[in-house]
Formats: C-alpha cells, sequence, structure tokens
C-alpha cells in the first residue's frame, strides 16, 4: 500500500497555489477537520452500539388507533443513553463558552477594558450554574420526582430529612388537590402530623389554618425560622462529616503526615459545611417565601396564601439553596457544577421518547464528543476539571 501523500495526481501539492503564510492554518484546519471528522463517527457508532441494547425499562404497552379500535401493543422506548449524551453536550458548551469567554478577556485585558463586573462574572459563573442546576433539580424532586433517578432521589430523601407527608401536602398545594378555604377532602394529609408530633388537628385543615403554621415545615424544632434553619445546618453537618471524614482519612492513609491529616480534616469540614449549609438555606427559603418575605410582598389574603405555598414558597428555597457552593473552594465549585448541570438539564427533557428522534440524540452526542476531544488535543486546558486531565494523559499516550 502506498502511503498517503498530500499531492494530486500530477505531483504538485494541495497547497499549490496558496500563499506560503497561510499554508500553515491550511495545514492545522485539514488536521483538526480530520480528527473532529474521525472523533464524530466513532462517537456515533458507539452510542449507537449503546443504544442497541434493550431494556425493559423502556418498554410499555400503549393503545394504538386502528380501524378495528384501540389496540393495545408493546412499545419500544428511547432515552436510556440520555444521561451520558447530556454529560457529553455539557461538557462541549462549556469548552465553547469557556473558549469564548477566554478570547474575550484577552481582547479587553489588551485594550485595557476588562472591568470589576467581568472579574464579577467570571468569578460567579461556576457558582451560578450549580445554584441554577440545583434549583432545577431540587424543584424536581418536590414536584416531579420520577424526572430523577432513583438513585437521586434516594439521596436527597435521605440528607433532607423531610416528612414524606409534608412534601405530598406541598404537591396537592401545587396541583389545586388542596386550597386554603375550601373542603376538599385533603385535610388528612397533614392531619397525620399533626398526631405524630402533638399538634392541634386544626394545624393541618387548609380550611381552618390559613396558611398553615410554619411549625409543621420545622418538623418538631419549635416555632422560629431562624433556629430550625441553624439545628438543620448542625444536624446535616454531622450527617455530612461522620461519611467525609473516614473517606478522606482513607485517602491519606498511603502517605500519613500532619499536613495529610489537616488538609483531610479541612476538606471534610469545609463540604460538610457546604452541604450542612444547603439544606437549612433550602428549608429557610420556604419559611422566607411563606412566612418572613412572601407576605409582606405578595400580601396575607387567601389568594395570596395559596400562590405562596403552592409554588413561590418552593421557588425561594430552590433558588437560594445552591448558593451554598460559595463555601467550597473555586476548583471544588468548577467540579459540582460540571457534575449537576447535566442531570438538571435532563428534568427539563422527556427520558423516554419515541425512536424516530434517536437520531437527535446521537447527533448532539457525536458533534459533543468531537468538540470536546478535539479541544483535547488543541486546547487541553479549556477541558476543566478531572476529566481534562483524564482524556489529556490517555490521548497524550
Amino acid at each position: 500500500m502506498q502511503p498517503f501523500s498530500a499531492r494530486n495526481p500530477r505531483g504538485k501539492s494541495f497547497e499549490h497555489g496558496v500563499p506560503p503564510v497561510l499554508r500553515p492554518i491550511l495545514r492545522a484546519y485539514v488536521l483538526g477537520l480530520a480528527k473532529w471528522s474521525s472523533t464524530f463517527i466513532a462517537a456515533w457508532f458507539s452510542l449507537k452500539l449503546l443504544q442497541s441494547k434493550k431494556s425493559d425499562a423502556y418498554f410499555e404497552n400503549v393503545y394504538y388507533e386502528t380501524s378495528q379500535g384501540q389496540v393495545l401493543r408493546p412499545t419500544h422506548f428511547a432515552g436510556r443513553t440520555l444521561d451520558l449524551s447530556l454529560f457529553a453536550v455539557m461538557r462541549a458548551l462549556d469548552v465553547i463558552i469557556g473558549e469564548f469567554w477566554s478570547q474575550q478577556k484577552e481582547r479587553r485585558l489588551a485594550t485595557q477594558t476588562w472591568s470589576q463586573v467581568d472579574r464579577l462574572i467570571g468569578t460567579l459563573a461556576d457558582p451560578a450554574i450549580f445554584a441554577t442546576s440545583c434549583a432545577l433539580i431540587m424543584w424536581a424532586w418536590i414536584y416531579t420526582p420520577d424526572r430523577l433517578p432513583r438513585s437521586y432521589n434516594k439521596w436527597i430523601k435521605s440528607a433532607a430529612a423531610v416528612d414524606p407527608r409534608l412534601l405530598e401536602a406541598l404537591r396537592k398545594t401545587r396541583y389545586g388537590e388542596m386550597k386554603y378555604g375550601l373542603e376538599t377532602g385533603q385535610a388528612y394529609v397533614l392531619q397525620a402530623m399533626c398526631k405524630d408530633y402533638s399538634w392541634p388537628l386544626d394545624y393541618g385543615d387548609p380550611v381552618k389554618s390559613i396558611p398553615f403554621p410554619c411549625e409543621m415545615v420545622h418538623m418538631g424544632t419549635g416555632r422560629n425560622c431562624e433556629y430550625h434553619a441553624l439545628s438543620r445546618f448542625r444536624r446535616s453537618f454531622v450527617w455530612a462529616i461522620s461519611t467525609y471524614l473516614p473517606l478522606n482519612l482513607i485517602l491519606k492513609v498511603r502517605k500519613p503526615s500532619p499536613k495529610a491529616f489537616k488538609i483531610a480534616l479541612k476538606s471534610s469540614a469545609q463540604s460538610s459545611a457546604f452541604l450542612g449549609m444547603f439544606i437549612a438555606l433550602f428549608y429557610y427559603g420556604v419559611c422566607l417565601g411563606r412566612t418572613r418575605l412572601g407576605p409582606k410582598i405578595i400580601g396575607t389574603d387567601i389568594v395570596a396564601r395559596r400562590k405562596m405555598d403552592s409554588g413561590i414558597c418552593v421557588g425561594a428555597s430552590c433558588a437560594l439553596c445552591g448558593w451554598s457552593v460559595l463555601i467550597e473552594d473555586a476548583n471544588r465549585r468548577k467540579e459540582l457544577g460540571l457534575f449537576v448541570a447535566p442531570r438538571a438539564l435532563a428534568t427539563l427533557l422527556p427520558r423516554r421518547y419515541l425512536p424516530e428522534h434517536q437520531w437527535r440524540e446521537t447527533l448532539a452526542f457525536a458533534t459533543s464528543v468531537a468538540v470536546v476531544f478535539t479541544c483535547v488535543n488543541e486546547r487541553p486546558e479549556r477541558v476543566r476539571g478531572v476529566l481534562g486531565k483524564l482524556l489529556h494523559r490517555v490521548l497524550a499516550q
């Protein structure tokens, strides 16, 4: 087999006629396009291979209209690889937006137009990604938990330690099944809590209690919202550090030293404080929305109370809790933001869809992987986090 040569049949190079100053650009473009195309093709067929495996979780009996009436048929749905595809898409977006921002920064620094606002945007970008993602995830956990994987639901439920009857009441209020001032037959939900916590049964009656006392949200820690938030922080901190500290100490066993112990202790305390503040802000956000600030802004009549408890209080808590990530250091914020963003995006998309639309997911995945892998070769520093270091190490070999 003859070696490949960048010459045409007449023996002339394909660069013939191109000014010498532009030839390096042409070579870089052709080489970059070749790398991108080869990665795109490999990613396309790799995902198709994963998608070819059928799963019982993606089969459902669906009624179809026929000339003889409705017929029940087993139908296969796509979407099993959606999480992987969204992970690739978010990484590609991070690369593209990061490169654009880097070029903007270089130009503005060169012209001395880089402002404090630009610096602030750069600092808060990763925390904002994390906070927005957490808001979507926590909203889905309360109102549409089926949009989250079971592992996410289980972990959040364990960390939040919330009474499931309280979540049920929030959902019923959201969807109009439970309304203040109207007898809808749903008082039993919270009245069961009243019995367990030794509260008056009227606390759980939407006709008699407008609104439900915040004491019910506090679940036995008293009436003060601020004290409840502090108690949540303390409990969550203890729960988290009992997990983080042993793990961090195990990682330092290979090279034990006083410095390694201090690093493990600091990292564990920082991560535990972050999680404790996350949960405390989540609960306090509910209190802000329905007790502390909501009534002063929206009002105190029945209609206003319905609005606050049907979404505003939960929206406030979801928007607030993610900003606890500011407790973590910059590198950790970046990793956390890139980790939760794909899951947040998944809450906005259908978990299952018809197979004829699967090519869209495959196209998005292949394009994104091609962007990331090409960038690892050309600009490895642009692929951030542990993934970037790992890919650079693998592809450099």
